[in-house]
């Protein structure tokens, strides 16, 4: 169990902006979002989670996290992450 890692998009509660991670613990990692550990998300807070998925290893899920950053996929992770939300 522990070579499983996830790949995370939150989403800014303040302006819907869209951050990429990944961690072994998804809940632990929004919660030090939320509490302004991490530098780059700190102003935008709260974050909710928009999206997950279950990955592996480590190293495939730094593959799929520089992925879903990189520029081709911006806008579908975006439409991903409205289809996702539409649902619920």
């Amino acid at each position: 169990m522990d070579d499983i890692y996830f790949v995370y998009v939150i989403q800014s509660k303040v302006d819907n902006r869209l951050y990429v991670g990944l961690s072994r613990d998804v809940t632990r990692r929004i919660k030090e979002h939320n509490l302004g550990y991490v530098k780059p998300t700190k102003g935008y807070r709260p974050w909710i989670l928009a999206h997950k998925e279950k990955i592996g290893s480590r190293k495939n899920a730094r593959i799929r996290e520089k992925y879903l950053k990189s520029g081709c996929c911006k806008e579908l992770l975006k439409s991903m992450i409205h289809s996702e939300v539409a649902q619920w």
